[in-house]
């Protein structure tokens, strides 16, 4: 399991601004087997992201790509994704105008069409809480949108923090995408009463059952993500990943 481990780079954002090759180079020292593309920034070049994954020996876990890329820049888009060598592409926030039941029935039918058009590649959608607050056909937005059915090639990528924020248990949320869910985030909330973001095993998740179904229900990458730290986030990261080692160490595929 201890192979699936990603980190994701919203995480280190204002890092990656200063310099992204020496962010690249001390996540491999760390002893993070992928990155998750995200925040890359204003201006960069695909070929040297390229070259720094493979100088870093660093595998790709997905790319975060807004919706308007998607819809605008798809071209560009499918390129660049090649050069990473991953086929999952996430979209990862909409804008607050999409955040009506006739939005998301926009957005779901945006990102099938994608899906359904781009066949070498998943298309999948991360969440956050404020879907929880949308009723569609019945249910929440956010079950609007990964809904397992046959017509629905929305894949998961679940963030446990965020389900938690939004009132529900993550173990139990999760449980109808299995064969859905290529790529799960995982984000500890802290024991305060603040019930922020924290570093993964820190706070009040108990990680330990959602990786067990994760082994089980076909997740091929867990992506540590840390919206904000209260200290330095390459050490959040860090613990993060030393106490992710240690709960995989009990797995066996």
């Amino acid at each position: 399991m201890k192979e699936k481990f990603a980190a994701q780079l919203f995480t280190v954002r204002h890092e990656m601004k200063k310099d992204y090759a020496f962010v690249f180079r001390a996540l491999k020292e760390m002893g993070w087997p992928a990155v998750q593309l995200s925040a890359l920034p204003e201006g960069y070049d695909p070929l040297e992201i390229s070259s720094l994954l493979k100088e870093n020996e660093l595998k790709t876990a997905g790319i975060h790509v807004s919706l308007d890329r998607l819809e605008n820049d798809l071209t560009n888009v499918i390129e660049e994704v090649r050069l990473y060598n991953t086929k999952d592409i996430i979209c990862p926030f909409i804008p607050e105008k999409y955040r009506t039941a006739e939005g998301y029935k926009y957005v779901r039918q945006t990102l099938n069409k994608i899906a359904d058009q781009e066949k070498d590649f998943r298309i999948s959608y991360h969440n956050h809480a404020f879907e929880f607050d949308t009723e569609v056909e019945g249910q929440n937005a956010l079950r609007y949108l990964l809904e397992p059915t046959q017509e629905n090639s929305v894949l998961a990528e679940i963030d446990i923090f965020w389900v938690k924020k939004g009132g529900e248990d993550p173990l139990e949320f999760i449980k109808p995408y299995v064969g859905r869910m290529p790529i799960i985030h995982l984000k500890d909330m802290s024991a305060d009463e603040e019930k922020t973001f924290a570093e993964v095993g820190t706070g009040l998740i108990d990680f330990e059952p959602i990786l067990h179904w994760g082994e089980n229900s076909g997740v091929e990458w867990y992506a540590v993500e840390q919206d904000e730290c209260r200290g330095n986030p390459m050490d959040s990261l860090q613990t993060s990943l030393n106490n992710l080692n240690k709960m995989g160490g009990y797995f066996v595929k």
